[in-house]
């Protein structure tokens, strides 16, 4: 194999930097300002009009076509700035912000749903659903889902209306007669299950036409409301069945909708708007309408009656919508003929529910149904029942909850858009009527925080005279708590409202009434008092839930005041220093939990400690629960959870600072890499901070190092050093010892920068073939070549070691590529030497691009001595070698297109870093030409590129023959 010498191409780094610079040109105008098009018609002298001319203005010296100057980042806006139009749009659009148009409020109070301070029904539900559940076993009485009952529709030919109406009414007084049947022993999965069957079913019937038999299943379903033989189960019953009937009401209202449909002759029947007037509905319609209620107007048993009734309500928008607010107060007075003063809880809140949907805006029934409520209220008290009660083996106070959901329904209707004086009323009508727990409740639940906060005090007589009657006054307290919350109540009132409700709280016996108000009230301390009612509090929850471990029961409760303290106190030094806060943690036994609430914790400090600290306080305690976190990763911790955990850490460590105090400063990081050593991100930013560390001391001293900084930036690259070898991660070990050692380089620590830069050396051997990178598995040969790029231009400026040798780093990197195994169908070791090429020509200059202050490279060191460089040249001479010889290799047809580009790549190295006036290198860089093209797999503009840039150097200097030459063979070669 010939031999090939390499000659480097002298440079003048600040005469090539000079003629690089652009010319500069002030100006007055925006970059981004609107460019003005002023059209000029021209006339010739018949007065015809010939072209136009367009002038663009706006910017200095625009004469070029209007296509041409228009500016690519204003096109797309019209001519105005982007920047400034984003900020004017979202300032216009906070300003005139509305929540809905006069068309979308329309629609949504007909649907109910008119703003957020109303909560809709379908948000209970779930929540009803599994509170009031039950074990027992139930029944259910229908026509429909019994195996053995073979009902069929029986379709009779009716000659007349009349006939019609008859057979139907017919049919009705059939099921009332006993067609029906009861399932019993259900289990509450089964009787959800028959319940569901029941909606399919009418759903079934009525796409069947069937609409008796539909009518006959809502009945059914209505009559099970009055079924209480399972107490406990009522109010999910309740949900259930009126699921049901809404959808019952729904398909009755479809119907009549598309019976309304306005025809004319000759056209498409018109569907009714959303807002139609009952003007618009024809008669025919209205009649089918009516029949509907007087339908329902013939059930003769009043529940069935009643609820059927409502479920098709809406359909008064037919016929009268005056009509909704009499029937709604007529349904109301209907409800006091049912004895159950459950059952007719719940048929008050089903009114006022469809009232809500149908008529929200109308009042005049919410008020008679809550008297009502007050006056059959002393019925839980009597005989019948207590009986009901004593038979089913259920207690009072668990009997009183069941009505909650009804009551706080009730409500919620009379206390939206209500006004205080409406709250004055009900407060009045329940003192002198039913002061009870339970209804208080739900009117602290129902109003407006601010209505509650402002009467704070009288509330709290009232929770104190109230009559319990088996609701516990601790859920009242914990309900009050959560309001003033949510509003303040007057300054002058609050440490008075606090003694007196904590006054109660402390004399709860049982840990799980005390946590469930403490948890509430530890918030409204935190969040209008200081530190010492904070202690306080925290000293007596501690107090309650230590005796017999009782906080092992309550772990979230426990949690949920950690996390409601730290939402409104932010002054970490007084809370850590709080001689209570520590203990409160103690409670804390199972680890997970432990770990949970120092993660809150760690979170809360990184969210609201915004100024960095130094307060040994904040630092000890905060250490404390970093470690706690730290420890509890292992082997089978999730890598999101590890992440997680890191992040917290750094957080934690980013804000710690001793000020100019930089010794303090690695001494605390000393201590951390101590206490955090199993998880590799947080030593991964120790490092980083060391090396800023480092940095700052460098800026202090402005480069001139003293006795004293010069061993105290040697110190923490001693950290570093010691640090990076314990990454289980080898890539990051790689970067890290490069940074560390462009750092000590920086700061003069030459035989520390040595030692990070043979590290990398040494390291190379040891980097897997692939890594997995954010669940990515990825080939490590890119990410090599990349990081050895970066490390090759730094080893240019590193002065050699004179008992090392010549470029004794860089020979011992080339030694160790050079046995490095590589994949046969990738090419980055040969691109490595290429790009060592390229330092080794820099090296030979007589002035390097770039130093490192004051460090004295090799170009000081050996002033272009003729051995220094002799040195480099054999070099040279082994990489052209060795990537001639790989070229050699990829002559098969698969490997053409790497040949061709690795090819391209040394000849543009040999232009710009060659001498061309030696015979040998321009022969080279001819044969590389050639044999970049000699396939013709190269892109064209690549090719192009390189051609312009050999003839521009033959053109710039003409005194070089050998670019003069080399763009003639090329020339004549890309040609043929």
């Amino acid at each position: 194999m010939a031999t090939h010498r390499w000659y480097h191409q002298s440079k003048d780094y600040a005469k090539e930097k000079e003629k690089r610079q652009l010319s500069f040109e002030a100006t007055s105008n925006h970059p981004l300002k609107a460019i003005t098009v002023t059209e000029i018609k021209c006339s010739d002298k018949r007065g015809t009009p010939s072209r136009s001319n367009s002038i663009a203005t706006g910017q200095k010296g625009l004469s070029e076509p209007l296509s041409l100057i228009l500016d690519p980042l204003n096109a797309e806006f019209d001519g105005r700035d982007p920047l400034s139009m984003f900020a004017a749009e979202a300032e216009a659009e906070n300003k005139n912000q509305k929540p809905s148009s006069l068309k979308e409020r329309s629609i949504s109070i007909r649907s109910g749903t008119e703003d957020d301070n109303f909560e809709p029904w379908c948000l209970k539900k779930a929540g009803i659903l599994s509170k009031y559940t039950t074990s027992e076993k139930l029944s259910i009485t229908t026509s429909f889902l019994s195996t053995s009952d073979k009902e069929k529709v029986i379709i009779k030919t009716q000659s007349t209306v009349t006939d019609k109406v008859k057979n139907r009414l017919e049919q009705l007084d059939d099921f009332e007669e006993g067609s029906v049947q009861e399932m019993l022993d259900l289990s509450q999965q089964e009787y959800v299950k028959r319940i569901d069957e029941l909606n399919m079913a009418l759903i079934n019937a009525w796409d069947q036409d069937q609409r008796v038999k539909s009518l006959k299943i809502a009945i059914q379903c209505s009559k099970l409301l009055s079924d209480t033989s399972v107490i406990q189960f009522y109010p999910s019953k309740f949900v259930l069945v009126t699921d049901i009937l809404d959808t019952f009401g729904k398909l009755v209202y479809d119907r009549l909708k598309e019976k309304a449909m306005v025809t004319s002759p000759g056209t498409q029947p018109v569907t009714l708007s959303e807002n139609f007037s009952p003007s618009e509905v024809p008669d025919a319609a209205k009649e089918i309408c009516y029949n509907w209620f007087y339908k329902i107007a013939s059930i003769r048993e009043l529940i069935p009656r009643f609820y059927v009734e409502v479920a098709i309500l809406k359909c008064y928008n037919y016929l009268d919508t005056k009509e909704h607010g009499n029937s709604l107060k007529r349904l109301a007075s209907m409800i006091r003929g049912i004895g159950d003063p459950l059952v007719a809880a719940y048929a008050r809140c089903y009114l006022c529910r469809v009232g809500a949907t149908v008529a929200f805006g109308y009042r005049e029934h919410l008020l008679p149904c809550f008297d009502d409520f007050l006056f059959t209220y002393h019925q839980t008290q009597e005989d019948g029942v207590q009986n009901v009660l004593a038979r089913q083996k259920l207690e009072t106070p668990k009997y009183l909850t069941l009505y909650s959901p009804a009551l706080d329904w009730l409500l919620q209707c009379l206390a939206h858009e209500a006004t205080s004086e409406t709250l004055e009323q009900i407060l009045k009508k329940t003192s002198d009527h039913c002061n009870s727990a339970l209804l208080l409740n739900s009117i602290i639940s129902a109003f407006q925080p601010s209505y509650i906060a402002n009467r704070a005090s009288q509330f709290v007589e009232m929770i104190k005279n109230c009559e319990e009657s088996g609701f516990p006054k601790h859920m009242l307290y914990r309900t009050l708590g959560a309001c003033l919350i949510l509003a303040d109540p007057p300054a002058n009132q609050r440490l008075s409202i606090l003694n007196d409700v904590w006054k109660s709280i402390m004399k709860l016996k049982h840990p799980r009434d005390y946590i469930s108000c403490a948890e509430v009230w530890i918030e409204y301390v935190a969040k209008h008092f200081g530190k010492r009612e904070i202690n306080t509090v925290l000293s007596d929850i501690s107090k309650h839930m230590s005796p017999d471990r009782a906080y092992e029961d309550y772990y979230p409760q426990l949690q949920s005041v950690v996390s409601k303290v730290l939402i409104h106190f932010h002054n970490f030094s007084v809370l850590f220093g709080l001689d209570k806060f520590l203990p409160f943690l103690d409670m804390f036994q199972r680890e997970s939990v432990k770990v949970e609430a120092c993660k809150s914790i760690m979170e809360a400090f990184i969210k609201y400690q915004t100024e960095p600290t130094d307060d040994p306080v904040i630092i000890n305690t905060m250490m404390f629960l970093c470690k706690v976190a730290h420890d509890s990763v292992n082997a089978l911790t999730l890598e999101d959870e590890k992440r997680l955990i890191s992040n917290l850490i750094i957080g934690f460590l980013r804000k710690v600072t001793f000020g100019q105090d930089f010794e303090q400063q690695l001494s605390f990081f000393v201590e951390a890499r101590a206490t955090f050593s199993n998880l590799d991100p947080v030593l991964v930013a120790l490092i980083h901070s060391v090396n800023q560390l480092a940095m700052s001391t460098h800026k202090i001293v402005k480069g001139k190092h003293t006795k004293k900084t010069a061993a105290f930036v040697k110190a923490c690259a001693a950290y570093c050093f010691i640090t990076i070898p314990s990454l289980r991660f080898t890539y990051s070990q790689l970067s890290l010892y490069l940074v560390s050692g462009q750092v000590a380089l920086l700061n003069q620590c030459l035989g520390q920068a040595d030692e990070f830069f043979k590290a990398i050396v040494l390291l190379i051997p040891e980097i897997p073939r692939s890594l997995k990178i954010d669940n990515v598995v990825r080939q490590t040969e890119p990410l090599l070549v990349e990081f050895l790029s970066n490390f090759i231009s730094t080893l240019l400026v590193v002065p050699d070691n004179p008992d090392a040798g010549v470029m004794y780093v860089l020979k011992g990197l080339l030694n160790v590529l050079k046995g490095y195994n590589t994949d046969a169908n990738t090419d980055g070791k040969i691109v490595l030497y290429i790009r060592v090429l390229c330092m080794l020509s820099g090296s030979c200059q007589e002035d390097y691009l770039y130093h490192v202050s004051k460090v004295d490279s090799n170009d000081k060191l050996y002033g272009s001595d003729p051995i220094f460089i002799e040195e480099v040249r054999t070099i040279c001479d082994s990489l052209i070698t060795e990537i001639l010889g790989h070229l050699k290799t990829l002559a098969s047809q698969e490997a053409f297109k790497r040949q061709s580009y690795l090819a391209l790549e040394l000849f543009n190295t040999i232009v710009t870093h060659g001498q061309l006036t030696e015979a040998n290198m321009l022969t080279l860089a001819v044969n590389l030409w050639g044999l970049s093209q000699k396939h013709g797999c190269m892109d064209k503009k690549q090719i192009t590129q390189a051609q312009h840039y050999v003839q521009l150097k033959a053109k710039n200097n003409m005194a070089n023959k050998g670019f003069t030459s080399l763009a003639s063979k090329m020339s004549s070669e890309f040609q043929s």
